[in-house]
Formats: structure tokens, sequence, C-alpha cells
């Protein structure tokens, strides 16, 4: 079996582009101790056993940046599909531009809301690049 037909578990992550009032997208800094630290990437994180998506990603905006939302303020906008070493990451990335609350990071991670024709500055995870390209263009 050759590395492109390795059978890989499967790992569902849910990201968000928040999107503010001046149309910047707010990106996270993976912090120290964790894998890729130092890379920006979208916020979100992993989807439990038996979570939707959307819960998830609610559930992570109130542990990462102690926001709110609701589902109806979540719209599915693409994905990622990306083969690491280890694991084959599906990450379904969902656009929002409500919340509740003010952003104020969790986990010792740095933010930075940015123009989206300037996300291609900053250095992300494999999985997170064909995203940028999509946001810039559509936003």
């Amino acid at each position: 079996m050759s590395d492109e037909q390795k059978l890989l578990p499967i790992l569902l992550v849910v990201a968000v582009g928040l999107i503010d009032v001046d149309g910047r997208v707010l990106i996270a800094q993976r912090p120290e101790g964790k894998a890729m630290a130092g890379l920006w990437e979208f916020p979100g994180g992993k989807v439990g056993f038996g979570e939707m998506p959307e819960a998830a990603l609610i559930r992570e905006l109130k542990e990462e940046l102690a926001i709110d939302t609701k589902e109806s303020c979540l719209a599915p906008f693409t994905f990622a599909s990306h083969a690491y070493d280890d694991f084959h990451l599906l990450m379904p990335l969902y656009l929002c531009r409500r919340w509740w609350g003010r952003v104020v990071p969790q986990e010792g991670q740095a933010v930075k809301w940015v123009r989206p024709v300037r996300l291609g500055d900053y250095s992300m995870p494999p999985a997170d690049k064909p995203l940028v390209a999509m946001l810039r263009d559509f936003l």
C-alpha cells in the first residue's frame, strides 16, 4: 500500500471565520506546548463523540475566546481535508458575523484581527492554507 493509500483515522475538527464589522477575520496563534505551536489558525477545535459540529464550535468559542453565539449565526462555508502523518483531518469552516461578548483569549494564545487579503502573510497549518484563498475571494 502506498503512502497515499495508507489508512488513517479521521479527525473531525470544526473552525470558524469570525468576521468583525470592519470585515476583518480573527486568527489565533497556537501556544507553546501544542502541536504546530506558533502557527496561526482559525478558532475552533475537536468535535467530541456524538457532538454536532455546530455545538462543538459554540462550545469551543466559549472555552477559547469567552464569546457566545448560536447555531443560527453560523453559516457553513467550506471545508478542508488534509492528510497529516498520523491522521486525516476533516475540518468544516463556518463563517460567523454575530456573537455576544468581547473576544478574550482564554488559553494563552495570541489573537489578531486581519484583513482577508493579509491572511496569506501568516504561517498556518497545511489544512488551513487552502481556506485562506477561499475567504479572501469571498470576502
